[in-house]
């Protein structure tokens, strides 16, 4: 006598959870732009963003060994967490906070987007996860793209080209980091998340602060109160706690799957605004979060498998 397999709900569980580790992710990373608002005028983006990494590493550096891990001793790992550490933090924060000295929020909130695109074309130009590349991902990064234009407004696109184009390349290059780092994450699949986010943070922190110190003379600025909150946040949060999450990630969504978030992110800052800054929330917001999650949807929920016939 045969019995009939019965379906398991381990996978479905698996993947809600990262699911729903990517929109806590998003909401954190979405809330950085605000943060970074606040500690821009009296903290300029090379300082914010030395504190911000050194803080994180060395917060990130005490939970791996709370947790009994100890990071790898000299090998060929440490240049590749340097290589880490430049494309997921001390080049692309620094390039976004100086971009947003120059353009609309909006606008960088576009162009800050588009990772996965750039994901999606490093994969079919190079043919690394080619195989992995359905049409139903395409349209979905298609989806989250406009549903980012729609979110922010099509009004902050008319400036695209015409104003700050320095500002905005800088912040397109960001999101070209954004892209390579999660490619790049993958060969540290080895370690625990917590020893590649402190050895990443590390790196990146021995490669900003030497810059703040030569580049903007810390000692010689004066802070607010706020301003030095919102960067311990973004150390904190934004950074450390961010970076354990978006390791996780690589492993289980793959890079177009964290990449996603970045759509997320930028719904998640439209509405962090309609809380905090008072700003107006529009049908067309409504309408862009609902592309946008579609968007997501499509990238990141796997193809179902082919239905096999059970025995009798």
């Amino acid at each position: 006598m045969h019995t009939q397999a019965q379906p398991t709900t381990s996978g479905q569980t698996t993947l809600t959870l990262e699911i729903g580790l990517l929109l806590l992710l998003s909401l954190i990373w979405g809330s950085s732009f605000t943060l970074i608002k606040v500690a821009i005028p009296t903290i300029p983006p090379f300082t914010m963003v030395a504190a911000r990494v050194t803080i994180a590493a060395i917060l990130l550096i005490a939970i791996a060994r709370a947790q009994g891990h100890t990071l790898p001793g000299r090998g060929p790992v440490w240049p590749a967490f340097f290589v880490q550490g430049l494309l997921q933090s001390a080049l692309p924060f620094t390039l976004i906070s100086w971009g947003e000295l120059h353009i609309a929020s909006g606008l960088a909130g576009v162009l800050n987007a588009t990772p996965p695109m750039f994901v999606l074309a490093i994969a079919m130009m190079t043919g690394r996860g080619r195989q992995a590349i359905s049409s139903r991902k395409i349209i979905g990064v298609a989806l989250g793209l406009a549903g980012v234009a729609v979110t922010i407004g099509v009004d902050a696109l008319s400036s695209l080209g015409t104003t700050a184009p320095l500002a905005q390349s800088a912040v397109l290059g960001a999101s070209l980091c954004y892209a390579l780092a999660p490619i790049w994450g993958q060969r540290f699949s080895g370690f625990p998340a917590t020893v590649t986010a402190a050895g990443a943070m590390g790196c990146a922190a021995i490669l900003m602060v030497p810059a703040a110190l030569v580049l903007e003379q810390p000692r010689t600025l004066a802070p607010t109160s706020q301003a030095v909150v919102a960067v311990v946040g973004l150390a904190v949060v934004c950074t450390a706690l961010a970076m354990v999450i978006y390791f996780r990630l690589i492993r289980t969504l793959g890079p177009l799957g964290t990449t996603s978030g970045s759509y997320l992110r930028a719904g998640f800052a439209v509405a962090l605004g309609t809380a905090w800054l008072g700003e107006r929330f529009t049908w067309s917001a409504l309408a862009g979060m609902t592309l946008i999650l579609a968007g997501v949807i499509a990238i990141t929920i796997p193809r179902p498998a082919r239905r096999r016939g059970l025995e009798p």
